[in-house]
């Protein structure tokens, strides 16, 4: 009997203990659900209106019914009759000459901006001593007042010019060109002279008459440049470069000093001063040389001391170390030689 009672009350303590464990509460399932994107319509393209390209939808399908958004409408030009010979004619002549208009314009702000460069430049032909040269998509001129004396020119030939300045024709731009100015030496020798290009080297001032003899004042901005060998270069190549260029005209390089007498002095290389004298007031400078050295210092008629005063800007006199010889030299550079002594003439 004890034995029955006991498995009883064991049955009825599992029972009871499984229902306790099936009274708990249990956590929610979680279902998945993988939701689609939905594809949103792109925008139309946006375009703007062109009246001369485009039409009005109601518009379009008064002329031409059933016609849809985005489709194309062919409207026959009308032909008009009265439009003669003469009348084509000149509707043509209208149109080429607004086309050349339009040319001329491009060219001449296209040389407009290289006014002051130096242009390679072929002959093309001489009409009645002008020279008139082919520098790629127009016609240079090259008037004989701008051309170095004594230089011919033949069809065909290469030659560097200088543009000095770009006028408006009713015929088109008149570029004018120059072989005789001062400035092409100095874009001689930048095209030359790398030091120059950079800015290392400067060329400072330029006297030249053109055919004959140039002067040219250098100076260095960085230290440790010798201004004058950079311009002459190794063996004189650069400078002969430049003469070749010009013509066979001689090219004197000097360097430049802030002390005016020692840049009078360098300025009538290639002859040794020994003395400079200035005369601040007057603004006049005496060179003090040697006899032997005199005649060089004055140069072929008085080329040398008038380039040195064209240099220089100062009005110089040059006398020998022999009070008897004295010559004097002006900006115009016209020698003049000492006045003789009053005593000696009465004697």
């Amino acid at each position: 009997m004890e034995r029955e009672r006991a498995e009883r009350e064991a049955k009825m303590k599992g029972e009871s203990e499984e229902l306790i464990e099936n009274t708990e509460p249990q956590p929610p399932a979680v279902e998945t659900v993988e939701s689609e994107e939905e594809e949103q319509p792109t925008e139309d393209k946006k375009f703007r209106f062109n009246p001369k390209r485009h039409i009005m939808l109601a518009e379009a399908q008064k002329i031409k019914p059933g016609l849809e958004l985005g489709g194309e409408l062919l409207i026959p030009l009308e032909t008009k009759e009265d439009y003669g010979r003469i009348a084509a004619q000149t509707a043509k002549q209208v149109i080429i000459q607004r086309i050349r208009e339009a040319e001329r314009e491009v060219v001449y702000e296209t040389f407009k901006e290289k006014e002051g460069d130096i242009l390679s430049a072929s002959v093309q032909r001489i009409e009645r001593g002008t020279v008139y040269l082919d520098i790629g998509r127009t016609t240079g001129v090259l008037f004989p007042e701008e051309q170095i004396p004594q230089e011919r020119y033949r069809i065909g030939q290469r030659l560097r010019v200088f543009m000095v300045r770009v006028d408006k024709d009713n015929r088109g731009p008149a570029i004018i060109l120059s072989r005789k100015h001062p400035k092409i030496v100095a874009k001689l020798f930048e095209l030359e002279v790398p030091e120059i290009a950079s800015g290392a080297v400067e060329i400072k001032a330029i006297a030249r008459e053109a055919g004959s003899r140039s002067k040219v004042a250098v100076s260095s901005n960085e230290p440790g440049i010798d201004p004058v060998g950079s311009c002459v270069g190794q063996r004189g190549i650069r400078v002969t470069s430049v003469i070749n260029e010009l013509g066979g005209e001689n090219v004197d390089i000097v360097a430049w000093s802030e002390d005016p007498a020692k840049f009078i002095a360098n300025s009538l290389s290639p002859a040794k001063v020994l003395n400079v004298d200035l005369n601040e007031a007057y603004h006049m400078a005496v060179a003090e040389v040697t006899e032997d050295q005199l005649s060089l210092a004055i140069g072929k008629r008085g080329q040398n001391v008038r380039l040195a005063a064209e240099l220089t800007g100062w009005k110089i006199d040059i006398k020998s170390s022999a009070p008897v010889k004295t010559e004097e030299a002006d900006k115009t550079g016209t020698p003049e030689s000492a006045e003789p002594d009053t005593n000696e003439n009465q004697k």
